[in-house]
């Protein structure tokens, strides 16, 4: 249940970012990962103007992603797009568990983020 059940969102919704570990990390070794989790996170966040989002520093939001480097990949396809990465073990968003063991919980921490007006607001 939840916003993406329903209907046949693009794969990329539900992979995107196991995806490129998977595929560019890992098998072509186009981008090392540390290069890669910046992308995706402070780097991210600085583009975006979050200033609490992004990095693992005090007074941050806490969300957070455990997973295995060696076991995650995307696993949703255009005809099968429902379909949830593999390798994920813990997800924390605001420092809530929301996916323990692969498995969502009945939590909704998150909320809708607005970037803020400060241009220099996160240094990646």
């Amino acid at each position: 249940t939840g916003p993406l059940s329903a209907g046949k969102p693009h794969p990329r919704n539900y992979g995107t970012f196991p995806r490129v570990l998977a595929r560019y990390v890992r098998e072509l070794k186009h981008l090392r990962l540390e290069e890669a989790i910046r992308q995706m996170t402070s780097a991210a966040a600085s583009r975006l103007r979050l200033p609490d989002r992004g990095l693992l520093r005090p007074g941050m939001a806490a969300d957070l992603v455990l997973f295995d480097p060696d076991q995650i990949a995307d696993t949703a396809t255009y005809e099968d797009p429902h379909r949830y990465p593999i390798g994920i073990a813990y997800v924390l968003v605001n420092g809530q568990i929301a996916l323990a063991e692969g498995e969502c919980l009945a939590v909704r921490p998150g909320r809708v983020l607005r970037s803020t007006d400060r241009r220099d607001s996160v240094k990646a």
